[in-house]
C-alpha cells in the first residue's frame, strides 16, 4: 500500500510546496530512511512561480534557523527540487575559527548548484545533519571548492569557498544528489551529539581517531 508521501511524489511540485506552506511554524524536516533523501533532485526550471519561490525560500530559512542549522536543502523538507539555503553566523571561538576556517556566511539561496574541488587538500572534521538527528561523524571534504549556481533571482553564482563554508556548500549540494554525509564519513567515528560534546570538542579530530580506531587521511 502506497504511503501518503509516495503518492505525493506524482503531484506537481508547486502543489506539494503550497501544501507545506499551508502549515503553521517551521517545515517538518524528513529523516534518513525517507526515499526523497536518496533521489537526485529535479533541476529548478520554473516549477514554482516567483511568488511561491519567495515564500518557499523564506520558509526554508525560518526552518533552518529553528532547527538550528547552517544549511537546508529542499529534499530535507520532502521537496525533490534542486534548491538549498545556507547561512552561518559562526558563533565559535577564535581557536575553532582558525582551526576550521569557520567564518560568518551571509544568507544565500543556491539554485541548481554544483561544485568541483580545487587542489588535493582535504579538511577533516566532525559533521552532522538535520536529517540524521543526534549523531555526528568525521568527514573528509575538499578544503576548497568552486561553486556554480544561480540565486533566487536567476543571477549566476560562480564563487570559490574555503574552510567551513566550503564544507557547508558540499554538504547541501550532496543532498541534491541523493547523498548523506554518512556516505562520505569514517563510520568508526560515528558518535552521538552528547559524546561529541563530552569527549570530542577539540578543534581537530586527532584524539577521536586515536581513541576510536580510525585513520585520518593525509
Amino acid at each position: 500500500m502506497a504511503s501518503e508521501r509516495d503518492l505525493s511524489t506524482s503531484r506537481p511540485l508547486s502543489d506539494q510546496v503550497e501544501e507545506l506552506l499551508s502549515r503553521e511554524g517551521p517545515l517538518p524536516i524528513v529523516a534518513a530512511g525517507d526515499p526523497v533523501l536518496r533521489r537526485v533532485a529535479e533541476p529548478f526550471d520554473g516549477q514554482l512561480d516567483p511568488g511561491l519561490l519567495t515564500r518557499f525560500v523564506a520558509a526554508l530559512r525560518a526552518t533552518m534557523h529553528a532547527a538550528p542549522g547552517v544549511g537546508l536543502a529542499a529534499p530535507q523538507v520532502g521537496v525533490p527540487l534542486r534548491l538549498a539555503v545556507i547561512e552561518d553566523p559562526a558563533p565559535v571561538s577564535e581557536e575553532l575559527r582558525l582551526a576550521r576556517g569557520r567564518v560568518p556566511q551571509p544568507f544565500r539561496v543556491l539554485v541548481n548548484p554544483s561544485y568541483e574541488g580545487i587542489g588535493a587538500a582535504r579538511a577533516v572534521f566532525f559533521e552532522g545533519c538535520l536529517s540524521v538527528p543526534g549523531w555526528q561523524a568525521v568527514v573528509a571534504r575538499h578544503a576548497e571548492v568552486r561553486l556554480t549556481a544561480q540565486d533566487e533571482h536567476g543571477h549566476t553564482v560562480d564563487e570559490v569557498f574555503t574552510g567551513w563554508p566550503a564544507r557547508i556548500v558540499q554538504h547541501e549540494t550532496d543532498h541534491l544528489d541523493g547523498m548523506l554525509y554518512l556516505d562520505r564519513a569514517e563510520l568508526r567515528s560515528l558518535s552521538s551529539n552528547q559524546e561529541v560534546a563530552d569527549r570530542w570538542t577539540q578543534p581537530t579530530p586527532e584524539r577521536a581517531a586515536e581513541a576510536l580506531g580510525f585513520t585520518l587521511p593525509d
